[in-house]
């Protein structure tokens, strides 16, 4: 490594080029570890060859998008799915001008929404509640691909009828709870969103308003001490 002198003639480091080469190696351990929050979901469904999982880490698309980020509008066409690897995304409504929020999205989770798979136009509106990483990649994959690895046929079936699945039975779930039921499941389920997540958005998700929200959680606390 090059070297520069002082006055005195003592060696000094060169603080501009070690840093720049610890920013490089510090996105190479990102990448792999986001290439490994990838490999580690995929493995739910199929066991996949080092060769296959090669190709999907190089098909696989990794974006950043800002915080207040949209991703996608209403009435838009789009054919993208999209995979977290690191922040939160949130899917809402916009009825009589008021944003009626339905669902969120974190880490290791997957958001395809149906127009990217029947080809219509988005009902809602997806945007960024946090600064995110995420994984973008179209409901297109290339056909010669299938024919070459049909085990990523199977991996894209699966992985869609299982989200679809999911998806289903968290909004019959939410349909017949009370919103005390949904916050409390919420908590019980994924802890962590109420912390991340404004109380607006919390409350537009639960069907209350804020305030609402604000004297359920005091009853709530009362009723645990």
């Amino acid at each position: 490594m090059k070297q520069f002198f002082t006055a005195n003639n003592k060696p000094t480091r060169n603080i501009k080029f070690d840093t720049y080469r610890l920013n490089i190696r510090n996105m190479q351990l990102n990448n792999d570890k986001m290439d490994q929050i990838l490999l580690n979901f995929l493995a739910r469904y199929v066991i996949l060859s080092e060769e296959e999982q090669n190709v999907i880490l190089e098909l696989a698309i990794f974006k950043s998008f800002r915080k207040g980020t949209i991703l996608l509008k209403e009435g838009q066409l789009s054919k993208d799915a999209y995979f977290v690897l690191q922040g939160c995304i949130r899917c809402y409504y916009i009825v009589d001008t008021e944003e009626k929020t339905t669902a969120f999205y974190t880490e290791s989770e997957t958001l395809n929404p149906p127009g990217a798979l029947n080809h219509t136009p988005s009902e809602y509106y997806v945007d960024c509640l946090e600064d995110s990483i995420l994984i973008v990649a179209s409901s297109e994959t290339d056909e010669e691909l299938f024919v070459k690895y049909p085990v990523l046929e199977k991996l894209c079936r699966l992985v869609s009828e299982d989200l679809h699945s999911k998806s289903q039975i968290a909004f019959d779930n939410f349909k017949i709870s009370t919103p005390e039921q949904r916050y409390l499941n919420l908590l019980e389920i994924r802890p962590d969103l109420a912390q991340r997540i404004p109380q607006y958005h919390l409350a537009s998700y639960l069907g209350i308003t804020p305030q609402s929200l604000s004297r359920m959680r005091k009853r709530l606390v009362r009723k645990a001490s």
